[in-house]
């Protein structure tokens, strides 16, 4: 059982207040953020059929050098070579309740470094 003033139920009613206004389809997917503590993960979501059609997380190979900062931007420019392969140019980003600031900024700078327009 969650406590009622954490900081992660917190984060999470702030999800659900975004994901009321965002949705992903097949022409302009929604990029999903998550953080853990030793990873951050990501996927492109068509909402409309419930698949997803990319994904990326800094667990992967090459993913892991660096700081946090430098490992998010990786997974985003990852994500982006990704998605252009499968011909997507537009998305819908998702941060997931979680502040657009430091992992999180980082990564969507890399992902529209490498072209992805949102």
């Amino acid at each position: 059982m969650a406590i009622r003033n954490s900081k992660t139920s917190r984060r999470l009613r702030i999800r659900q207040r975004i994901r009321k206004h965002l949705q992903g389809t097949a022409a302009r997917p929604r990029l999903s953020v998550y953080k853990s503590n030793k990873a951050i993960y990501t996927q492109l979501i068509n909402d409309e059929q419930g698949h997803t059609l990319a994904a990326s997380s800094s667990r992967t190979g090459s993913l892991q050098e660096g700081t946090r900062i430098d490992k998010a931007r990786k997974v985003g420019e990852d994500l982006a070579t990704k998605a252009l392969a499968r011909d997507i140019h537009t998305i819908v980003f998702d941060r997931s309740g979680y502040l657009y600031h430091g992992q999180v900024k980082a990564l969507a700078e890399g992902a529209r470094a490498k072209g992805l327009q949102f």
